[in-house]
């Protein structure tokens, strides 16, 4: 059996020295569907005689590019680092999201999570016609695919996206001679387990070497946004160690490609899913929390000439869309011209991306619409909801001892410029960041007259992509849900006719709701409109402008009788806002009683910012602890504890 540092060696020699015979047991596995007749592939890009790859991904997750082969000082990665060296190493991927869910569903279908409708953390989207996962495609040209074991894709799992798809999935499945694509997914250095306790952080660690364990005293590497605390130092130091305990198992999955003798027959890629599990980087659509590693392994008879050379590196613009359709040219498969992801290795490539997209929608419980467009240089943000807070509660991130520092220090007035920042009660409505100068970025050039250039390119071009990628994040959830069911899935809400019209206009109003000027009458006209979503959005606006709207107060009373609940959601929320807490609470507290889940969790969000103005709601928010959507309840219980000075926890 070869150990840890004989998977090195063979890394490092590019050749499978272990002599093992190749295992290729011919058994499927009894749980996973039979896999489907083989089909016609073109051969590999590099060596047309040669048999078809094999692939391997191995991915984890919460993790930014902390590996020793990426330069980070701290990092004790030595597997990854002679991946990296035995390939080439990609420095600018971004992921499309800066949490898990939505991130996945786009590297699976190749599409972004916002023209799918699978933007919102934990929702249920519906994949239309012709949209597949991209494995789908493989088995169909006869590739056995496995994954080890997350999906998370925020749609159900297609029946025909893998063979096996569990714990015990693997390659070794497969018929004697299929080829096999296999995902090895890794928790090790998920955001849970960066604050998991002393005894189960030993556990999740105990293979550590002394020397490869961190003094949280000597870390260099602490971004100036967070608090530089002993408990922020030991968060840090105990996410470097779970990077490490990471690297040790992508030992073991080599480990067995090489006993397996596949070695020189298996592209690996190494990737991981979005940014560190720590405040304002995890959920956030900087590079904090959408810079990742990437790394691709090519045998040389799989590489396209100029590509994969060992100890390469790539500095074009990677979107993680691109996976699939990279995955798929090196197979010599056609990429589904649906697909918005491109490949960036194999034969007959585009040019490479001049710019790459996030989308920030709901994460867990809290909604807040941001979007964001990256070229090689600069970073343009679009908070369409500015009026909110950087840094909203939820349950999941404020349990973790940084964000417990981050809220103790600025209650006391002791937070750091750049901490402090992102405490603030509102953001602003645009922001720009010179990634050269300004890595982490703090400083906001969105008013900046030497900048004046580079925020109109950006801010151009991110409403352009908006339009060309029928971006829904500006119609309310329960909106979306329901024009779904209708239509046969979110994909299809702005395809119909009238669709480009609406998206047009859902900006205009979602600007006039962040406070542009002469905001007042056109919302108010806006409530007329024949769409829920620009109503909802014309609602929201007056809301946000409080008192100054209070000449619309009648007319939002009117508006509780709207046809769309999140409609009457908004207005019950401005009604309070204005001045008429009792007509508001008590319409909140009968839609938070209502059937439609993400409208329970509309009303449930507008009480809580309303804090003591929601006490006519009490004993709906009391009722709700016990709803069946668990963000219901965890906003519900904030805001009772706002209500009652407690400090309750639910799951």
């Amino acid at each position: 059996m070869l150990k840890r540092r004989d998977v090195l060696k063979v890394l490092a020699a590019g050749t499978l020295a272990s002599g093992a015979a190749p295992r290729d047991p011919g058994a499927r596995r009894r749980d996973g569907p039979a896999a489907p007749p083989a089909a016609s592939a073109a051969p590999p890009p590099g060596n047309p005689s040669a048999a078809r790859p094999n692939f391997l991904w191995i991915s984890c997750e919460d993790t930014g590019p902390h590996l020793g082969c990426y330069g980070d000082p701290h990092a004790r990665t030595p597997t990854l680092d002679r991946l990296a060296a035995e390939g080439v190493r990609f420095t600018r991927a971004f992921t499309v999201a800066g949490v898990c869910a939505p991130s996945r569903s786009g590297i699976i279908t190749g599409l972004y999570p916002t023209t799918l409708g699978s933007q919102h953390m934990r929702c249920r989207a519906t994949l239309p016609d012709g949209v597949k996962c991209f494995p789908e495609v493989l088995r169909e040209a006869g590739y056995y695919c496995t994954n080890n074991s997350k999906t998370d894709y925020n749609f159900p799992v297609p029946k025909g996206a893998w063979d096996a798809s569990s714990g015990e999935a693997h390659w070794r499945g497969r018929k004697a001679g299929q080829p096999f694509f296999a995902v090895f997914n890794f928790t090790t250095t998920h955001e849970g387990q960066i604050r998991a306790s002393a005894s189960a952080h030993a556990k999740n660690t105990s293979r550590l070497t002394a020397d490869q364990r961190q003094d949280p005293a000597r870390l260099t590497t602490l971004p100036p946004f967070l608090p530089d605390t002993p408990a922020a130092r030991r968060d840090w130091a105990q996410y470097y160690e779970c990077v490490t305990a990471m690297d040790y198992q992508a030992a073991d999955v080599l480990k067995q490609l090489a006993e397996d003798g596949l070695l020189e027959n298996t592209i690996v890629f190494f990737w991981g899913d979005h940014g560190v599990g720590l405040p304002r980087c995890k959920r956030w659509l900087y590079d904090s929390g959408t810079h990742v590693p990437l790394l691709v392994r090519l045998p040389e008879k799989f590489r396209s000439p100029g590509q994969g050379a060992p100890g390469s590196v790539c500095e074009d613009l990677v979107s993680m869309l691109d996976l699939g359709p990279t995955l798929l040219n090196l197979a010599g498969l056609k990429v589904p011209p649906i697909m918005q992801g491109r490949p960036v290795l194999g034969p007959g490539l585009p040019p490479p991306r001049e710019y790459v997209f996030g989308a920030r929608d709901r994460m867990d419980e809290r909604y807040d619409v941001i979007r964001a467009v990256r070229d090689r240089r600069y970073r343009y943000v679009r908070n369409y909801e500015p009026f909110k807070p950087y840094y909203q509660y939820m349950n999941t991130p404020e349990g973790g001892p940084t964000m417990q520092e981050l809220r103790r220090l600025g209650a006391a007035g002791g937070l750091s410029p750049a901490a402090a920042l992102f405490l603030a009660p509102s953001k602003p409505a645009e922001e720009l960041y010179d990634l050269q100068a300004d890595p982490h970025e703090i400083c906001n050039l969105a008013a900046s007259p030497d900048h004046r250039a580079v925020l109109d390119r950006l801010r151009a071009v991110h409403e352009q992509w908006m339009l060309q990628t029928r971006d829904l994040g500006l119609i309310p959830e329960p909106d979306m849900e329901e024009r779904a069911v209708r239509l046969g899935s979110e994909y299809a809400i702005l395809r119909q006719d009238g669709g480009e019209a609406l998206l047009a206009r859902l900006r205009e109003v979602a600007a006039l709701a962040a406070g542009a000027p002469g905001a007042l009458p056109r919302l108010v006209e806006t409530l007329a409109d024949a769409d829920p979503a620009v109503r909802y959005w014309a609602a929201i606006g007056l809301g946000n402008l409080g008192e100054a709207a209070a000449p619309a107060a009648d007319r939002l009373a009117a508006v509780l009788q709207d046809a769309s609940a999140v409609v009457r959601v908004a207005a019950a929320r401005a009604l309070a806002r204005l001045g008429r807490e009792a007509d508001g609470a008590a319409a909140l507290a009968r839609e938070l009683a209502g059937p439609a889940e993400w409208v329970r969790l509309h009303a449930a969000l507008a009480l809580d910012e309303l804090g003591p103005k929601a006490r006519p709601a009490e004993a709906a928010l009391e009722a709700a602890l016990k709803d069946a959507n668990k963000y219901v309840a965890r906003v519900a219980n904030h805001a009772l504890n706002a209500l009652r000075g407690t400090n309750r926890q639910v799951p």
